[in-house]
């Protein structure tokens, strides 16, 4: 062990003096940014870990105007293979079980060679780097040298001072541009009826992604059933809604069914990547919060301190106010579109003539287009009060976030309908209004989302490879040239709009299809699409995104839960108002509402049933799962055992003084797991010597 000790002190002396530098990290710094500023931050960079630096390799990005305010940021082998232990990555080993991956054991693990630089993957390494970076902490300095006003405190993250002071603009993962080209073949660049490749998609864009795509590509063959159901329903009994009481029945089972085989599905995936093993990481404090500077209680750091009353007043007085406003606004606005209706209405009436006729579908267009624009609207305001609520970690933003904007868009996109079910009782308005809210969104997503953002950045491309060809003969893209056209490209912001996306199409496929069976149909073509337009987005709009581990979707998953739970209760009333049920009870109408109140809850209870004998996770998974489990306890065993037998070493009846029990604390070889086993141990023995 000391000799694999001394072996890594040596080699990571080779870190800064890395001959094969590879380019994975782009910094961008703020023009004018001074040059005492520049040589402080890329010395914290590259000192060694023991330095309270991150000891990574950057190097000026050098182009035909001189050396700029780009870096590029790499590491060597050996300081990446020390860095995925530190995050805690989890490799397949030899024998096809996946277990955290530690140098001390990098022997074990499958695909491992000295040489083999392809042991962890691109996404993997980028994720390394962005670990490193964020945190390298301030030590003794307090403030960043050349600006007085970007003030520092020990434990403060660097790299986020950078950011919220404008000194650092960005820092963004470089593309690979041979492995995206082989990605962009099997996945987009051409039609074909199959699978997307999940694990190719994830070793070039991280899990969260990956899963996203794969939610996708489930969920729209979870469609298909009901898109295939529904044709016949469509063709043969357009106006016959009494037929539409075994589509309905039928809608419940399977807005249930899809969600629990999902988890499974997810345990699959995620094991194989595995992130359903990885341990979740203590959370700092998001980049955006701010307060007075105090002690953090859980890491004893200095950090900024935020009352919880203040930030619950904003909340409670500020935040639920707005929002309470903008959904009566949304009302409003639904009433509004109630009066067009009426108007159009009227209109037909009075000339039933072709443009009349068309003229029936007008209000309900621009209805699905003003809730589109008040959905992005409310979504900006939602951040920034989100933001203005000064939450601690990223996490409970994300929460309080994601929050705000279902709720609301919920509210906005399905009030209309409820409306029109449950107080209009007009089942053909119904129809054509889910249809046309449906279809245009559909239509403005993708444009908005996919076809506009990818002709802009095909527009910038264009004029970047003039401006190079008229400067140079050799069209191949350099470095330079690489770096310089994706800096300017977009953003990647996250999976949260297409996730929105997403749960907005299952609440209108689940909560009223019965009234309008190709809803399924609609919902599989536009998925077909998005597959391929989301695809083009991540390869050829945005900037490369870091990867980001994770075991599953988060809180959507519970979001996609509660909708199906309300379409149980939406269904289970349009039943009850059919025709043919409203029939069984031609005496009673309170005995047809107990009776669907009845069913309903028999429904739920079904459902909820359901969830609880189908396991989040298949069997061979929970054996695979609880087997890593018992050998972590029984390694644990052995060294309480081995300890315990370090203390019959001649050694330690030599640690009368305390200073000699603190040597051997120093010096002898421990894990951290041990360590508490090794101090309590030593204690008892020293005072049992002592009496």
């Amino acid at each position: 062990m000391r000799q694999e000790k001394m072996l890594v002190e040596s080699w990571s002396f080779l870190d800064t003096v890395e001959s094969n530098f590879r380019p994975l990290v782009v910094i961008e710094l703020a023009k004018g940014t001074k040059e005492e500023t520049i040589e402080w931050f890329t010395k914290r960079i590259m000192d060694k870990k023991a330095n309270g630096g991150a000891q990574l390799l950057i190097k000026p990005l050098v182009t035909e105007n001189g050396v700029e305010n780009i870096y590029l940021v790499g590491a060597s082998h050996l300081r990446l293979l020390l860095g995925a232990e530190t995050v805690g990555l989890v490799k397949e080993c030899s024998d096809n079980s996946m277990r955290t991956f530690t140098y001390s054991s990098r022997k074990t693990f499958k695909d491992f060679a000295d040489d083999n630089h392809n042991f962890l993957t691109m996404a993997e390494c980028q994720y390394i780097i962005k670990h490193e970076l964020e945190n390298l902490r301030a030590k003794d300095e307090k403030m960043i040298p050349g600006y007085p006003q970007a003030k520092l405190y020990p434990g403060k993250s660097i790299v986020r001072r950078l950011l919220t002071s404008g000194i650092l603009v960005q820092i963004f993962p470089l593309h690979d541009r041979e492995e995206l080209k082989k990605l962009r073949h099997s996945w987009y660049g051409r039609v074909k009826v199959g699978y997307q490749p999940l694990d190719d998609i994830r070793c070039y864009f991280g899990e969260t992604i990956a899963l996203y795509f794969g939610f996708l590509e489930y969920f729209t063959f979870a469609l298909i059933p009901m898109a295939v159901i529904g044709i016949p329903y469509y063709v043969f009994a357009w106006e016959d809604y009494d037929k539409y009481v075994m589509f309905a029945t039928f809608n419940l089972l399977w807005s249930t069914v899809i969600l629990e085989v999902w988890k499974r599905i997810c345990a699959i995936l995620t094991y194989r990547w595995g992130t359903l093993l990885m341990k979740r990481q203590f959370e700092e404090p998001r980049p955006g919060f701010h307060g007075v500077l105090g002690i953090n209680p859980v890491t004893g750091r200095e950090e900024p301190v935020y009352s919880s009353i203040k930030r619950q007043l904003r909340i409670y007085l500020v935040s639920l106010p707005f929002v309470c406003l903008c959904l009566y606004f949304s009302l409003y606005v639904m009433m509004i579109y109630f009066d067009l209706e009426q108007w159009a209405l009227d209109y037909h009436k009075e000339n039933e003539s072709n443009f009349s006729s068309l003229m029936l579908y007008v209000p309900s267009i621009i209805y699905a287009v003003v809730i589109e624009v008040m959905n992005r609207i409310y979504r900006y305001a939602a951040e920034f009060l989100t933001s203005w609520e000064n939450h601690r970690l990223e996490s409970s933003y994300q929460n309080h976030l994601i929050l705000k904007v279902l709720v609301f868009n919920f509210l906005n996109c399905f009030a209309s309908l409820f409306y029109i079910a449950f107080v209009l009782f007009d089942m053909k308005l119904l129809r054509q209004s889910l249809a046309t809210l449906l279809i245009t969104s559909q239509i403005l997503n993708q444009f908005a989302e996919s076809l506009l953002p990818y002709w802009l950045q095909k527009r910038y491309n264009r004029r970047m490879k003039k401006r190079m060809c008229s400067q140079k003969t050799d069209m191949d893209l350099s470095l330079a040239d690489q770096v310089n056209m994706e800096k300017e490209m977009g953003t990647y912001l996250g999976t949260f709009d297409d996730y929105l996306e997403l749960f907005l199409q299952f609440g209108y496929v689940s909560l009223f299809s019965c009234v309008y069976p190709l809803a399924a149909v609609f919902a599989v073509l536009n998925n077909i699409t998005e597959i391929y337009s989301d695809a083009l987005k991540m390869c050829r709009v945005y900037k490369r995104p870091f990867a980001e581990p994770t075991a599953n979707i988060g809180v959507w998953q519970l979001a996609f839960e509660t909708m199906s739970v309300i379409s149980v209760v939406t269904n289970c009333i349009l039943i009850g108002m059919s025709p043919q049920v409203d029939a069984l009870f031609p005496d009673s109408k309170m005995d047809l509402v107990l009776t669907v109140a009845l069913v309903e809850h028999l429904l739920l209870a079904i459902k909820f049933i359901m969830a609880f004998v189908i396991p989040d996770k298949p069997r061979d998974i929970q054996m695979k799962l609880a087997r890593l489990e018992f050998e972590s306890l029984e390694a644990l065993k052995q060294q309480v055992r081995a300890f315990q037998m370090q203390l019959h070493f001649p050694l330690i009846h030599h640690c009368l003084e305390v200073k000699d029990l603190m040597w051997f604390l120093a010096n002898t070889k421990r894990n951290r797991s041990t360590f508490l086993f090794q101090l309590f141990f030593l204690c008892f023995h020293f005072v049992d010597r002592q009496n």
